[in-house]
């Protein structure tokens, strides 16, 4: 096992820099970054070039992902166009823990994610344990009740879930659960932040504002994991083994969750390691909608700002967690199936 988990590790390591050039090329090439710091009135000629030259633009797209990979802090430029060569603007690049200035902000890269990410983990970390709970609990009754009513209803609003566009799903609660609630005289949810201003950032503030994007967020993968365990249920409960375990009089507890969920967990497994690095990146169209300020609403922001250190920022981090977690959930396989073996 060490030997494998040294040898996808290494693995890694090509692979995350094909990853970052790509993503480099891409993100350098969808627009103009300048053109938006003057607000509505672009900058002029004299002060594009200054700033082209104090950003590293006016350099070649290589040299630009060097700069940003390595740091340009062993050549010296001339960034206030004196003619001058001078160490302003240098930076280490992100290899050796400088992850850049946002072009927009002038603020570190590395500290507008630490700012966001706690808010996106609290949201999102909660959507993933209310998920797999109630996923659970539908997905195992169903298979356990096959083609029975409850099992009927169950299905039909899976898919009526895995349908329903997250967007439309997050507009019809708001207006159900806060502008009718509202109108109607009950208590209503809030629509936009983490807490109200007026009262503070508390805990019941915060759990208060984090109804209706919960809600929102999980109805589609409720009906996502479900169906996968229910599957999964169906077709281990029908193995010799659960007959075995049956004949040996075994209890139906007993025989559920020391055999049979253990053995259907490999595709749950799978779903929440595809899943979890997708937590960091945070939620675009929830986030935004319900204004919660994380990591989804932060790369939104700036996609439309062209902000390219903030983007790449964002786009690494999640690159990075989608490796580490794919290894963990192959070293997890092998300890809910001992028949798997790695190399």
């Amino acid at each position: 096992m060490t030997q494998y988990i040294v040898r996808r590790s290494l693995q890694a390591i090509p692979l995350l820099f094909i990853i970052s050039v790509i993503l480099f090329l891409l993100m350098s090439n969808m627009g103009d970054p300048l053109a938006t710091l003057g607000g509505r009135q672009p900058p002029r000629g004299a002060d594009r070039q200054r700033l082209e030259r104090q950003m590293g633009l006016d350099q070649p797209i290589y040299l630009q992902y060097v700069y940003w990979l390595v740091g340009n802090d062993w050549r010296k430029v001339d960034t206030n166009g004196d003619g001058e060569p001078d160490t302003n603007g240098t930076r280490r690049g992100i290899l050796r823990g400088d992850w850049g200035t946002s072009l927009v902000t002038r603020r570190p890269v590395l500290e507008m994610i630490w700012e966001r990410l706690p808010n996106t983990l609290l949201l999102m970390g909660t959507v993933e344990v209310l998920v797999i709970l109630i996923a659970l609990g539908i997905g195992i009754y169903s298979a356990l009740r096959q083609y029975s009513a409850a099992d009927n209803v169950m299905t039909a609003f899976a898919f009526i879930g895995y349908s329903m566009p997250i967007f439309w799903a997050a507009l019809m609660l708001m207006y159900i659960f806060a502008v009718n609630f509202k109108r109607w005289g009950l208590p209503y949810f809030p629509t936009v932040g983490m807490y109200d201003p007026a009262v503070g950032k508390t805990a019941s503030q915060v759990i208060w504002h984090m109804v209706l994007p919960v809600i929102s967020l999980s109805i589609t993968y409720v009906a996502v994991y479900s169906r996968h365990i229910r599957a999964s249920m169906l077709e281990v409960i029908n193995q010799d083994y659960i007959r075995t375990a049956r004949s040996k009089g075994l209890s139906n507890r007993s025989i559920l969750w020391g055999h049979a969920l253990k053995n259907a967990s490999l595709s749950l497994v799978t779903l929440i390691g595809l899943d979890l690095p997708l937590l960091l990146a945070g939620a675009v169209v929830t986030e935004r909608i319900f204004a919660w300020p994380g990591m989804g609403r932060l790369f939104l922001d700036h996609v439309e700002r062209v902000d390219v250190p903030v983007l790449m920022g964002i786009l690494m981090l999640v690159s990075v967690a989608v490796v580490v977690f794919q290894l963990l959930t192959d070293i997890v396989y092998t300890w809910l199936d001992p028949r798997i073996r790695y190399h």
